[in-house]
């Protein structure tokens, strides 16, 4: 069975996303929250909400794109049970998984191709490590939510 995942982009992240589409849409059950259409007037955390939100309610991943990939996951990070991570490279992505159980990557509009593929395939499929001291990390950062 395909791993789900949910992206969503506003429209400084549009032009990624659509890239992206066709090559995840081969490996993995994606489903595109938006936006659909290019709306230059668009607004980050509504895209932020909708993929938050689909992402916390179950095993699955979420990737999100802006201009800075800032904003978006600061949004990302305020939907109870998500752990948005803003990555730059290849090693940002795995750290994120292996470390802090992220379940959302976001990505900058400008991000290459190829980096984003690399970045997000490194994402899905790394594992969190196993010692105690990153459980009980997450752990913590769970207790912070409301």
């Amino acid at each position: 069975m395909k791993k789900r995942v949910y992206i969503g982009a506003d429209h400084r992240g549009f032009k990624l996303k659509n890239q992206l589409l066709e090559h995840l849409e081969k490996k993995y059950d994606v489903i595109d929250l938006g936006n659909t259409i290019y709306d230059k007037n668009d607004d980050y955390p509504i895209y932020a909400t909708r993929v938050g939100l689909a992402v916390s309610e179950g095993k699955s991943f979420g990737i999100l794109i802006c201009g800075s990939g800032q904003g978006i996951s600061i949004a990302a990070n305020k939907v109870k049970g998500i752990r948005a991570a803003l990555c730059e490279n290849v090693k940002d992505a795995k750290l994120s998984r292996s470390d802090d159980d992220a379940n959302i990557i976001c990505l900058q509009g400008t991000t290459k191709l190829e980096t984003a593929k690399k970045m997000i395939k490194t994402f899905i499929e790394t594992k969190l490590k196993t010692k105690n001291k990153y459980k009980r990390r997450i752990n913590q950062i769970k207790r912070l939510e409301k």
